[in-house]
């Protein structure tokens, strides 16, 4: 993902805040921080963070998902009735630096309930040099949004997420507290597979199209060999791909993973000129619609994706 677009300047983005306010006000007010039958309504910029919502709220929250399925989170433009709902939601849940025009609809919102993804599980560089010494550099809401990948960070933001619920709506924050802990409960499982299923692997390291799954590598001792950075539609360089096939070569690499939202050509490529099997890895930053996979669902698929490829004991 990318936090490179910034497309909508702050005027226009103004313009569309005056615009959502006068079209919200036309249809006899805005939805507010509340719906007719006293739902809290909750705004999340992108699937990751509708996923808490929804499996925290419950049945005391509707959730507004900014970005649409099947759309990568970077390529999102706000609307003005978007706008609208930022600026009225009874909570906001986004990831500071990932998408600008949310940023600066969530600066102006009134809401007084905001879960900053980034401030709860603060961000680390995972670019290109991720691949060739696998280090990470500390650059604060510069770095890697893709916190969500290591279960562990992302049982983190689930109990802000928790704890911002239950100051926005007291009377149901017994349940949100529980919710949170069924949640943090399944992460801690999930974390426990993926420490068994990757303890005895042939290989540690791993291609991929993009370098979405530096927090992954990171906690589970794998390195990530990135074709293109952060940025998944960045074009590497031929020097960049010379090393990719060093480094994939020397590795013993037998796959090059590739997403679900991006075009495999680069990867199908690069796996052609080293002969190299392709598979999935999907960086969950959004589902398709009509899916029925979860969170939960894809990264045990990922799972199974990296110990086939990594050569893992059963």
């Amino acid at each position: 993902m990318s936090r490179r677009r910034t497309r909508t300047a702050p005027i226009a983005l103004t313009a569309l805040v005056v615009a959502g306010a006068l079209a919200l006000s036309a249809c006899g007010g805005s939805a507010g921080a509340r719906t007719a039958d006293g739902k809290v309504n909750v705004v999340a910029a992108f699937y990751p963070l509708q996923y808490l919502a929804e499996r925290i709220g419950g049945d005391h929250v509707k959730v507004t998902d900014l970005t649409a399925p099947g759309t990568e989170p970077h390529d999102l433009e706000l609307t003005a009735k978007q706008v609208g709902a930022v600026q009225d939601a009874g909570a906001v849940l986004y990831l500071k630096g990932l998408q600008p025009t949310v940023d600066k609809a969530v600066a102006e919102s009134k809401s007084k309930h905001i879960v900053d993804a980034a401030a709860l599980s603060p961000l680390v560089d995972h670019n290109l040099d991720e691949g060739t010494d696998g280090g990470s550099r500390a650059k604060g809401n510069t770095g890697d949004p893709h916190i969500w990948l290591d279960p562990t960070r992302y049982a983190t933001v689930a109990k802000g997420v928790g704890a911002e619920l239950a100051k926005a709506d007291p009377a149901n924050a017994a349940e949100y507290r529980k919710n949170t802990d069924a949640l943090v409960t399944e992460l801690g499982a999930l974390d426990q597979g993926y420490q068994t299923g990757l303890k005895s692997c042939t290989r540690k390291s791993f291609v991929t199209s993009h370098a979405a799954f530096g927090y992954l590598a990171d906690h589970y001792g794998l390195q990530q060999i990135a074709i293109n950075g952060v940025d998944p539609e960045s074009e590497p360089t031929p020097a960049r791909l010379a090393q990719i096939q060093r480094t994939a070569k020397d590795s013993g690499v037998t796959t090059v993973f590739f997403e679900a939202l991006v075009s495999p050509k680069l990867a199908d490529s690069v796996a052609k000129d080293l002969n190299l099997k392709t598979a999935v890895l999907d960086p969950i930053e959004g589902v398709r619609t009509g899916s029925s996979d979860t969170y939960l669902t894809i990264m045990q698929q990922n799972l199974s994706n990296l110990r086939d490829a990594l050569g893992c004991a059963s």
